[in-house]
């Protein structure tokens, strides 16, 4: 027998409720694809981008760094070009702008993370109750037959390949999850610090208007 022959007479053994966990391990895979592709795009070279956006910084060339905010790749560069639109337009209060943008962009790469939560939580459940199912269902009166003991424990093994899968699946929902949460972490500190930026040189510019 092949081995994708063997893969569904296991899930087709498992019970409806393989069906489910199939759902869930298709929609961790779906979300993982998905954002990877995003975080990749919003990530940026900080140490490049900082250097050149600080240089224009200093020399108060704003046009200059808001062009260089648009042009660069990166969830922080675009915080950075709208709060520095901002600055060009003359909004006084531009420290609750930043914080309105970086909270819209931390809504974004938060999403379709909470599902992998629920999928963690989901499909081990779901594979206990395909167990249950199963188990009752192999000690029904009716699947008893005489002098074939087996015929219990044989269905009492298939039952557990639904506990199995859900766990395998929850599983990788959780190393999925946590990975992402590690590449959110990196993506909250680089848009912290480009807003820190942007408004250090605002409050000291703001200084040497004063003096």
């Amino acid at each position: 027998m092949s081995f994708i022959a063997k893969c569904f007479q296991i899930f087709h053994q498992g019970g409806p409720v393989m069906y489910l966990i199939l759902a869930c391990s298709v929609l961790v895979a779906a979300i993982g694809v998905e954002r990877f592709m995003y975080y990749r795009k919003m990530d940026t070279d900080m140490h490049e981008f900082t250097g050149r956006l600080t240089a224009l910084l200093e020399r108060d060339d704003w046009a200059a760094a808001h062009e260089l905010c648009r042009q660069t790749q990166g969830i922080a560069a675009m915080v950075a070009a709208k709060g520095i639109a901002h600055v060009q337009r003359g909004c006084a209060n531009i420290e609750s702008v930043l914080e309105g943008e970086a909270s819209l962009a931390v809504a974004g790469l938060r999403a379709y993370l909470n599902h992998l939560d629920t999928i963690v939580t989901i499909a081990p459940l779901l594979g206990l109750l395909g167990t249950v199912i199963g188990m009752i269902d192999s000690f029904s009166v009716m699947n008893i037959k005489a002098g074939q003991p087996q015929a219990i424990t044989g269905g009492v093994g298939e039952a557990l390949i639904a506990t199995a899968s859900g766990l395998c699946v929850a599983t990788l929902a959780m190393i999925v999850y946590s990975y992402f949460n590690h590449r959110l972490d990196h993506l909250l500190t680089t848009i912290e610090q480009t807003c820190l930026l942007v408004m250090g040189h605002i409050k000291q510019e703001k200084r040497h208007e004063i003096a």
